[in-house]
C-alpha cells in the first residue's frame, strides 16, 4: 500500500541549527574559542554579517549581576544600547526559534563545546582531548583542523572517526589568514544560484489586453523578458496565476500558491518551490528594459542584504519588480504577510537592501495603459 503523506511535501531551505551557513569551533577551552571567533569576526565584518553563539559560563545559581526587568519577573526585555539593541527573554528557544533571529547573517560562528553546527572547525588541543572524544558525534562535516602550539598531532580517536582526515586542511590555530581564507572561500561558494522570474500572472485590467502577450520586440513580451533574464539566470520561469493557461512557451511556469496577493504572492510562491535560490524578478510590463540595465543590477548584487533593487526614477522608492531577492528575504516576506502586509515595496523600504540608480532611468518605465503603450512603441522605434 502507498504510504499516507500526512503533510504537504515542501522543499526545505538549507538551514543548520541556527542559520544557512554556520561553523562550530570545538576542541579547545571556551576562552580560546571566543578569542579565535572574535579575531575572525573583526576581519570579516567589513564585508559580511557575522554572528557568534556561545553560552554563559557563570554558574546557573549565581546571583543576578544587576537589577532589571528580567530579575523582577518580566518575560521579555528590550534595551536600546545606543550602539546596538538587546533582547532578553525567558522563553525556551530551540532550532525553530533560533533561525528567524539569525536569518540575515552570512555566517554564524558557534562555540562547539556547547552547541552543534552543520560545519565544524576542530582544534587539536591536548587540554581538551578527552572532552573531544565524548563529542565525536558532533563532527559531521569537519572543514578545518587547527593545531595548538603544544599539539602532538591528530589523535588516533579522531583519525578513526574521520576516515578522510588526511584530506582536511590542517593549519596552526595562530594562522588567522589561513583560517580566513577557508571561511571566505566557503562564503563565496555559499552565494545562492540565481533563478529568473517573469511576472506574467496579472489580469491587465487597466491595459484591457494581456500585457504579457503584447509584441514590442517581435515576440510576446513575457518571452522577450524571459530571454533577457536567461542571460543571467540558471533557470528562468514564468510566474502565472492559478488556472492561467500558458501556451506557446518554452519556459517552465510557477503557478501562484499564495493566491490573490499579486506580485507579492508570485515572489513568495517562487521561494516556496525553490527556497535555496535567489530570484531575479521582473514584471512583464517593462518594454524598455534591456540587457545593460540587468547587467548593472547583477554586477552590483549584494547577497549580504535581503535584496538588490533599483531606486524608482518616478518616486525614489525601491523598485521591487526589477530586483534580485535573496533566499533570506523569504521568511521576511512571510513575516510581513503575517502582520497583514502584501506589498513587496514595503518589505524593501523596511529592510536591509542594496539600492542602485539605473544607468538610464527611462529603461525602468512600466506600461499599464494604452496611451503608455503607444509612447513605449515610439521610444523603441527611435
Amino acid at each position: 500500500m502507498k504510504k499516507h503523506q500526512k503533510h504537504a511535501k515542501l522543499t526545505k531551505p538549507n538551514y543548520g541549527n541556527f542559520a544557512r551557513n554556520e561553523w562550530a569551533i570545538i576542541g579547545t577551552p571556551c576562552g580560546n574559542i571566543q578569542q579565535l571567533a572574535y579575531q575572525l569576526i573583526q576581519q570579516l565584518t567589513a564585508n559580511y554579517k557575522v554572528a557568534y553563539v556561545d553560552a554563559d559560563h557563570a554558574h546557573g545559581d549565581a546571583p543576578p549581576a544587576d537589577n532589571n526587568a528580567m530579575t523582577n519577573g518580566a518575560a521579555l526585555e528590550y534595551t536600546d544600547k545606543i550602539t546596538h539593541h538587546r533582547f532578553d527573554t525567558k522563553a525556551k528557544l530551540n532550532t525553530y526559534q533560533y533561525r528567524p533571529y539569525f536569518n540575515e547573517q552570512d555566517l554564524v560562528l558557534v562555540n562547539g563545546n556547547h552547541f552543534k553546527a552543520n560545519k565544524q572547525i576542530v582544534v587539536i588541543d591536548p587540554k581538551k582531548e578527552k572532552s573531544l572524544q565524548k563529542k565525536l558525534d558532533r563532527l559531521t562535516d569537519v572543514r578545518l583542523l587547527l593545531l595548538t602550539e603544544n599539539s602532538n598531532g591528530i589523535p588516533t580517536s579522531l583519525k578513526e572517526h574521520l576516515p578522510n582526515w588526511q584530506t582536511i586542511p590542517t593549519l596552526k590555530i595562530s594562522d588567522i589568514k589561513g583560517i580566513l581564507k577557508a571561511l571566505e572561500s566557503d562564503l563565496q561558494q555559499h552565494i545562492s544560484h540565481l533563478n529568473g522570474l517573469v511576472l506574467a500572472g496579472g489580469r491587465s485590467q487597466r491595459m484591457g489586453t494581456d500585457k504579457g502577450l503584447i509584441d514590442y520586440h517581435g515576440k510576446a513580451q513575457r518571452e522577450h523578458m524571459a530571454d533577457l533574464l536567461n542571460e543571467f539566470c540558471e533557470t528562468t520561469f514564468l510566474s502565472v496565476r492559478q488556472g492561467q493557461s500558458v501556451s506557446s512557451t518554452n519556459y517552465p511556469t510557477i503557478e501562484d500558491s499564495f493566491v490573490g496577493l499579486g506580485p507579492f504572492g508570485a515572489i513568495a510562491s517562487a521561494f516556496l518551490k525553490y527556497p535555496n535560490h535567489a530570484w531575479l524578478v521582473v514584471a512583464c510590463d517593462l518594454p524598455l528594459l534591456d540587457q545593460t540595465t540587468l547587467q548593472h543590477l547583477a554586477a552590483h548584487r549584494n547577497p549580504s542584504t535581503i535584496a538588490t533593487a533599483f531606486n524608482s526614477p518616478v518616486n525614489e522608492f525601491p523598485e521591487p519588480l526589477i530586483a534580485i531577492w535573496e533566499p533570506k528575504s523569504y521568511p521576511i516576506l512571510l513575516q510581513f504577510l503575517a502582520q497583514g502586509y502584501s506589498c513587496p515595496r514595503k518589505v524593501l523600504i523596511n529592510s536591509n537592501v542594496q539600492l542602485l540608480d539605473a544607468p538610464i532611468g527611462e529603461k525602468l518605465m512600466n506600461v499599464n495603459h494604452p496611451e503608455e503603450l503607444e509612447k513605449a512603441r515610439t521610444l523603441i522605434s527611435k
